[in-house]
Parts: C-alpha cells; sequence; structure tokens
C-alpha cells in the first residue's frame, strides 16, 4: 500500500462553467465545480510543443505521454508528479501530423511493457525494464499509428492508422509481436480515431469521425476474436475522435464538434445523454475513481468534465494545445499537457497541469491495489 494525500497543495483552482445536458434535463443540477488545477509538471529538453496521446497504468502509478517535441515516450510518476525518463527512438516532430510520433501509447504488462505508434507507420513495443524499444513492426502504412488499445483477454493490441487512405485498424499479437489482421474503413471519409477495449462484452469500440453512411461519425464494433467490425453505430453532428466505457452500459463519444459529446449504450447504440456544452474533444477518458470522464477539448482549450452519475457537464479552463487526457484511479488526479506557447507552464518551456476532483469523500484517500 502506498499512502498519498490527493490534495498536497491547491496554489491555483481555475473558475468552471457549469451547464446541464439538455438531453438529461431531469437529472438533479450539478454541484459547483469540483475540479481544480493544483500542479505544473515541468518536462525536460526541446520545449514542449508537440505531443499527442497519454495512459496512466494506475497498478504501477506511471503516467505515460508522447512526447513528439523530444521524440520520446516520456514516463512520469504519478506519486511526486516529476518526470523520471523519457524514452527515446521516435521520429519526433516532423511538422506534419500524420509523419510524427510517437502518437498512440498503451501499457500492455504493468512495470513491464509499454506499446506506442511512431509516424513511419510502425508500432513500437518498449521493455520497461531496460527503458529500451525491443520491437519495430511495420504496420505497411504510410502513415503513423495512432490511439490504441489493449485487449488483455486475447492478448492484443489494437491500433488505428488514421490518416492512411481509407484508415485502418491493425491487430496485433502481443505474444508474438506479429500483425494478426488488418481492417480497413473504405466508407470512412475522415480517419479512424480512439478505440477502447470492453472486458465485459469483449468488444473493441473505434470512433470514426466520419463516414459515407454517417456523416455525423460513428462508432464502428470490432469483435477482436473474429477480427472483423461486427456492428456499427450511427451517430449526429458528433465526428467523433475519442471513446471512453463508463459504468453499466455507458460508452462515451468524444465528440470533434465543438461543444458536443454522446453518450450511448453500448450494446445497441441508443443514445443516454446528450451534450451541447461539453465537447470539441481529441482524447477522453473516465476515472471509476471519481466516476467523472474527463476531455481534453482541444477546441476550446478546456478540460470538459461530465458526471456519469448524474450525465451532467462543465468546462475547466486547461490551456493552450490541451487534446490529451488520462486520470489515475487512486488519487483521482488528472494529467493534461499544455504548450509552450502557454504563459501558465514555468520558462514558456510547456508543462503538464494536474487537476484533482474535490470531493469530501476522496481527500485523504490512499493507494490501495
Amino acid at each position: 500500500m502506498f499512502a498519498r494525500f490527493v490534495l498536497r497543495c491547491a496554489p491555483l483552482a481555475l473558475g468552471a462553467m457549469i451547464f446541464t445536458s439538455a438531453s438529461a434535463s431531469s437529472a438533479p443540477p450539478t454541484a459547483p465545480a469540483t475540479v481544480v488545477r493544483i500542479d505544473k509538471i515541468a518536462v525536460p529538453g526541446k520545449p514542449l510543443k508537440a505531443w499527442d496521446i497519454s495512459w496512466v497504468d494506475a497498478p504501477s502509478a506511471k503516467y505515460y505521454l508522447a512526447d513528439r517535441s523530444n521524440g520520446s515516450i516520456d514516463v512520469i510518476d504519478v506519486m511526486t508528479n516529476k518526470v523520471i525518463n523519457q524514452i527515446g527512438g521516435f521520429v519526433g516532430n516532423t511538422g506534419k501530423n500524420s509523419t510524427s510520433g510517437p502518437d498512440g501509447v498503451v501499457v500492455t504488462f504493468s512495470g513491464q511493457e509499454v506499446w506506442a505508434g511512431d509516424g513511419d507507420s510502425t508500432m513500437k513495443v518498449i521493455d520497461l525494464t531496460s527503458n529500451t524499444i525491443v520491437a519495430s513492426i511495420s504496420t505497411g502504412g504510410k502513415f503513423r499509428v495512432d490511439e490504441m488499445t489493449y485487449d488483455p483477454k486475447d492478448n492484443v493490441v489494437v491500433a488505428a492508422n488514421n490518416a492512411d487512405e481509407p484508415p485502418f485498424a491493425t491487430i496485433f499479437s502481443v505474444a508474438s509481436r506479429t500483425i494478426l489482421k488488418k481492417i480497413p474503413f473504405p466508407n470512412a471519409t475522415n480517419g479512424a480515431e480512439q478505440p477502447i477495449y470492453d472486458p465485459q462484452t469483449g468488444m473493441v469500440y473505434l470512433s470514426v469521425p466520419e463516414s459515407k453512411a454517417n456523416p455525423g461519425g460513428e462508432i464502428a464494433v470490432i469483435d477482436p476474436v473474429k477480427m472483423a467490425v461486427v456492428a456499427t453505430y450511427g451517430l449526429t453532428n458528433c465526428s467523433p475522435n475519442g471513446a471512453a466505457l463508463g459504468p453499466g452500459n455507458q460508452l462515451l463519444a468524444g465528440c470533434g464538434n465543438a461543444g458536443r459529446s454522446v453518450i450511448v449504450d453500448k450494446t445497441n447504440g441508443a443514445v443516454l445523454a446528450d451534450f451541447s456544452n461539453v465537447g470539441g474533444s481529441d482524447e477522453v477518458w473516465f476515472n471509476p475513481g471519481d466516476n467523472h470522464y474527463y476531455l481534453a477539448e482541444s477546441a476550446r482549450q478546456n478540460l470538459g468534465v461530465i458526471d456519469a452519475g448524474t450525465l451532467t457537464g462543465y468546462e475547466v479552463e486547461s490551456g493552450v494545445g490541451a487534446h490529451s487526457v488520462a486520470a489515475d484511479q487512486s488519487s483521482n488526479h488528472i494529467f493534461v499537457p499544455m504548450s509552450a506557447l502557454d504563459p501558465a507552464c514555468p520558462g514558456g518551456n510547456g508543462c503538464i497541469a494536474v487537476y484533482t476532483s474535490v470531493t469530501l469523500e476522496n481527500m485523504g484517500k490512499s493507494r490501495a491495489f
């Protein structure tokens, strides 16, 4: 057990705007905003101007950031909020989103292995015991390997090549570090984005921003055993980039359209809540520690917050370039990288802002697994 107090300090509490979802108008009104910024993590090396996806591995208390400015996966200890390693070997920032890397990142085995996409259409496997890249697997595409998810039951990683035409998802065997299947999306007209694996259904849900059949976007349901798309949930005025699984049958589609988010039933695609005040996001994350979704709103440079219990949402100011978010479910700390262009970051070098949800229940909560 690791003892850790959630509220070490709270030097800066940013104002928040609180709204209620129109489609969830019967839900109780939201309480006053409870997400505040408590820390800023300095990133060594080149100023943080380009980055992509991030991931928290709760058992090892580590946060991983795809840092394109330094061509590395940055490793942050969430107990101390300090960068403890930068694992290089990626192409870095090429000036083009479609060829820069690293991109997506996911932990397969806690404290042992990380998989990360690169701008040269390869998947890199990192051995965390040596902090080195031990495998590079080409997808055969022309552009970056983007967002991804890990299915521990079938021991596969599913990753999207969003910029290729057509975009495609690759199913990798973690054991053999080989490609099992590539699934093209010939009807997608604007890429393929964040996938998420669900241990309850055994399915992978992948955001497709736009397709010929669904110009407002869709969620593709992939069966990793059949290695095929088995269902599609059409969305309206969404253009989803992110996907996150919440309690019950909730599946958040993080819409790219400003102010828009949708929660659907993962079993049939029925809309459970429709938001017009929270959204315009890239990566999204569900934190079971406080039962909230967090949305990195690149459109408004805010941090979107949705209460999965009341289905109400609000926004908190974040910073320049905000499009990546991950949360530690034990401390309820939320990590949002901000650009070197943001004056809130010390020295003009960029930083990782740390937020927390403040409740009477989580004050002084200790880490236990």
